[in-house]
């Protein structure tokens, strides 16, 4: 069973897979710039001591999203 998320609600750890970007313009071009597409693999791997930015490996690399901006992303998780 497939368990749609916001990528900020996947556990550290855990992998998800990009469905959708819900978002335009400046956003959604930065998120796609990054390497955030359909299909791609996206593991949380660390959280700032105050919660928020979190911290995404991605294709390799490890970019941090802040909870606003990783609501955008709708993922499943794996």
């Amino acid at each position: 069973m497939e368990k749609r998320k916001v990528l900020s609600n996947i556990e550290i750890g855990n992998l998800g897979k990009v469905l959708d970007i819900n978002c335009e313009g400046d956003d959604r071009r930065r998120f796609l710039d990054l390497g955030v597409v359909k299909g791609t693999k996206i593991k949380p791997v660390l959280i700032s001591p105050l919660g928020d930015p979190r911290a995404y490996e991605i294709r390799g690399s490890i970019i941090a999203f802040r909870k606003e901006d990783a609501d955008k992303i709708e993922v499943f998780e794996v």
